[in-house]
């Protein structure tokens, strides 16, 4: 049985990617970090998802990273309370406020930490698993896959044993959509109800006190479209409904499109 440690924030794709390494009969281990981010609850989802895989048979190893220490020096949207948490288009120039410097080497540098200590100590190889994926590569430049091929190189420079360690990124060339289509594809094989598992997640950039998504955020609304692509109506609760939540980001769809086809019209 291979082992896999993956990053599990307690969003939509890395939740997906969980379930897909248990389908593959991965032996998954799970880092979660709590870095100080406003949209805390998605650690609190993620434990729900760990507490429902073991009720249906499935004992995932997970720990929770306490980052906070580290990263309130780092300036972000997701992080700094003098900074709101902009709404539109997920590719829209004003989501680059959401980008927290380096966390994608920070969570992957642990994560190859851990993943050569456990493969040391089962004598095994083991995989990383992460869910980042095509439509990151606009706005956050450490989910491109030139970034992974770096950082696994300069990793395996600096440590003994990394022939043991690989990245495993099934998601890097895919969309949400396709993200949603293998969770319900997997979730089948393995008898697991698609819906509770992506109720039990947080995409939201900015919940409210209730912990239900804006509906506004671009996570929220690329998120929206993706459940709207495959037919499927969105499990978690939106303030003001699953048709309010669709019609606000269709319209925002259109909107962008529209836009960018006179920006490039102009150009």
């Amino acid at each position: 049985m291979t082992r896999a440690v993956m990053a599990l924030s307690g969003g939509m794709d890395s939740t997906a990617l969980l379930i897909n390494l248990i389908s593959k009969g991965h032996k998954v281990s799970c880092i979660s970090y709590d870095y100080g981010q406003k949209h805390v609850i998605e650690l609190e989802r993620a434990e729900m998802n760990i507490d429902y895989l073991y009720s249906k048979g499935h004992h995932i190893d997970h720990r929770v990273v306490d980052l906070k220490s580290a990263m309130e020096i780092f300036r972000s949207a997701l992080t700094s309370i003098d900074m709101r948490v902009p709404e539109g288009h997920y590719e829209a120039e004003q989501m680059k406020q959401t980008v927290v410097p380096n966390r994608n080497a920070i969570f992957a540098s642990i994560l190859y930490g851990f993943a050569i200590s456990e493969a040391t100590k089962w004598e095994n190889s083991v995989i990383i698993g992460l869910g980042v994926h095509s439509g990151d590569h606009e706005i956050y430049p450490d989910c491109r896959p030139e970034f992974y091929e770096a950082l696994q190189e300069a990793f395996a420079l600096g440590n003994w044993g990394s022939e043991y360690v690989s990245f495993h990124l099934p998601y890097i060339m895919g969309d949400k959509q396709s993200i949603l289509e293998d969770a319900l594809c997997n979730s089948e094989t393995l008898g697991l109800d698609f819906d509770t598992i992506f109720r039990n997640t947080n995409t939201s950039y900015n919940p409210d006190e209730m912990g239900r998504p804006s509906g506004k955020s671009g996570a929220d609304i690329e998120r929206i479209l993706a459940f709207h692509a495959i037919g499927r109506k969105d499990p978690l609760e939106y303030p003001n409904g699953w048709e309010a939540a669709l019609k606000h980001a269709l319209k925002v769809s259109y909107e962008w499109a529209a836009d960018s086809g006179d920006r490039d019209h102009e150009e």
